[in-house]
């Protein structure tokens, strides 16, 4: 039986060492869930949030197997990304879902707060090319980029703009009233946010994410947040040292299809 709860101080040591932002998120309790092989001593848990799901402690083929993702990710996104803590529960996630499961690499970026130089970024900020806007995300934004594929990612897992406003933050490059690029809080944890920056594809190579990036790791600066940041591919990994964060090392996660397999039954605590 595999069980949903809010009693985080329980599993938290299992997630010990672990350097991910939405991990931080779902134990201060700020947003995603938790699924525990036990409500009194768990030894397996799982935390989802948005499109990434992380797997800790004790290697548990049910935990992996379960699927509360399937209705729960972004509609435009075909499955998820699950994420082992090490090879014993990579090697799970193979067996468990076999072909279903994609390996996929991606890359840690190092969190050191304090190494960002405001200058640097706001020389950034300044190569925002004629023609083009920044604006904060607001509540009208808000809306509006829920309502636009390409970049509901910005605030997709804040169900509404209280919680945005609370623990998230976003800088959008507006052309002719509409947004063309931004970067924004894929999630919020107590501390900061996890970044998340996309350009439309009809204004890409303008350097706008460059721009927007610099913006709003300003903004954060000015919060006292550390904007984190995990790079999907090296395209990433190199705009995060161009914006002057360090890389760490790749790691391994595996993409899996919304189809795959069957939902299994949890009971909440």
């Amino acid at each position: 039986m595999i069980f949903e709860t809010k009693q985080t101080e329980k599993a938290a040591p299992l997630f010990d060492g672990w350097q991910e932002t939405l991990i931080w998120s779902c134990l201060q309790n700020v947003m995603g869930t938790l699924y525990v092989d036990s409500l009194d001593d768990p030894a397996s848990a799982m935390i989802l949030l948005g499109d990434f799901c992380f797997l800790a402690g004790r290697p548990n083929e049910e935990l992996a197997g379960y699927q509360p993702w399937r209705d729960r990710t972004n509609p435009n996104r075909s499955g998820i990304i699950l994420v082992p803590q090490n090879e014993k529960w990579a090697a799970v996630i193979e067996d468990c879902y076999k072909e279903q499961a994609q390996k996929v690499t991606r890359y840690a970026i190092k969190k050191e707060p304090g190494i960002f130089n405001s200058a640097h970024l706001q020389a950034a900020v300044d190569t925002l090319p004629e023609g083009y806007t920044l604006r904060m995300m607001d509540q009208e934004l808000f809306w509006r980029c829920r309502e636009l594929e390409w970049c509901r990612d910005w605030v997709w897992q804040y169900p509404d703009y209280d919680l945005y406003e609370k623990h998230g933050l976003g800088v959008v490059v507006m052309k002719d009233g509409e947004p063309a690029a931004g970067a924004s809080s894929y999630s919020g944890y107590l501390e900061g946010i996890e970044v998340e920056i996309v350009t439309r594809e009809d204004h890409r190579r303008k350097g706008l994410a460059y721009v927007c990036g610099a913006k709003l790791i300003l903004e954060c600066i000015k919060r006292g947040w550390y904007p984190s940041w995990d790079a999907q591919n090296p395209w990433s990994a190199a705009l995060a040292e161009k914006l002057g964060y360090h890389f760490d090392h790749e790691y391994t996660a595996y993409v899996v299809s919304r189809e795959a397999g069957l939902p299994q039954t949890v009971a909440h605590g």
